[in-house]
């Protein structure tokens, strides 16, 4: 019977849980697999010939794509940046929405609903703005800032992708921020105003500390999504002027359905997830040991 009932049991769990393993082999791990062998190869995605080319891909790419490099060099400005800045930000906007206030509940949709919209709709939005409804703004105010060239200009284009970045994804991590700041004990903060420690000096030694558990999850979101930055760039300036706001991702989209070099992309495509491994498992490992419980 005991053994009846172990096999039993051992046959419903792979009832359960079969459906998902298939689900996985065949959207991660044969995919993979086979992006490791197609970046080994010469082919241009489309032909039946495909040539076996080894390493070489992978030397072209460390040794002689200055592009990669420049597209390297911008993503990591791009994720610093954004990363910084939109974590301080919506520290601050979740303060402020944890505040009681009247039509609290409505500021913070209003400041979530740019990220539930299509990146791409987001860019286009905003490409038109920068475009045309700027220069309605300067009609009607006369201030030069709405005259430049915002997409046409290659520094003004990196801070306009940055702005829509930031401002599209800002309102995710405030939610995330104002869940951790509702997770601080309340008694705690009570007995730290008691004994003098209020203000800046309070969120600094009590608040901050305690809200780590939240800034790990949402650095480890925000590197994640800046590194892998493409929908804004594609709407927006399409890697332009001359290359200037060329991301890698941007970058392995050229090679693949530019210059039809679909191996040489999947080959940066496989460098570009190890670099992203690397980065957030030092920053997963980074945050996790600054983090105190209460």
């Amino acid at each position: 019977m005991f053994t009846r009932n172990r096999w039993g049991s051992r046959v419903e769990f792979g009832v359960f849980v079969l459906p998902a393993v298939v689900c996985i082999l065949l959207s991660a791990i044969v995919p993979f697999v086979m992006s490791m062998y197609y970046s080994m190869t010469k082919w241009n995605g489309v032909g039946k010939h495909i040539k076996f080319i080894g390493l070489k891909n992978f030397r072209e790419l460390l040794t002689s794509d200055t592009n990669a490099l420049k597209a390297l060099i911008f993503t990591l400005e791009y994720t610093l940046l954004a990363v910084v800045l939109t974590n301080v930000i919506a520290i601050l906007l979740a303060v402020l929405m944890t505040k009681a206030f009247k039509l609290r509940g409505l500021y913070r949709v209003s400041f979530f609903v740019p990220y539930i919209i299509s990146l791409i709709i987001i860019g286009f939005v905003w490409k038109f703005m920068f475009t045309k409804g700027f220069d309605v703004l300067y009609a009607q105010t006369g201030w030069s800032i709405f005259q430049w060239s915002w997409l046409g200009n290659a520094h003004l284009a990196f801070w306009s992708i940055l702005f829509v970045g930031i401002w599209q994804s800002v309102g995710f991590y405030m939610m995330i921020y104002i869940t951790g700041l509702q997770s601080v004990p309340g008694d705690l903060l009570e007995a730290a105003s008691i004994d003098g420690c209020v203000g800046l000096n309070r969120f600094f030694r009590i608040t901050l500390p305690l809200l780590m558990p939240s800034i790990t999850v949402a650095l480890f979101l925000s590197i994640a999504n800046s590194l892998k930055v493409f929908d804004i760039i594609y709407t927006l300036t399409f890697g332009g002027p001359g290359g200037a706001t060329n991301s890698i991702t941007m970058d392995i989209y050229n090679e693949a359905f530019v210059n039809n070099r679909f191996g040489y992309a999947t080959a940066k495509s496989l460098v570009f997830v190890v670099l992203i491994l690397v980065i957030t498992v030092i920053q997963v490992r980074f945050t996790k040991s600054k983090e105190v419980e209460a």
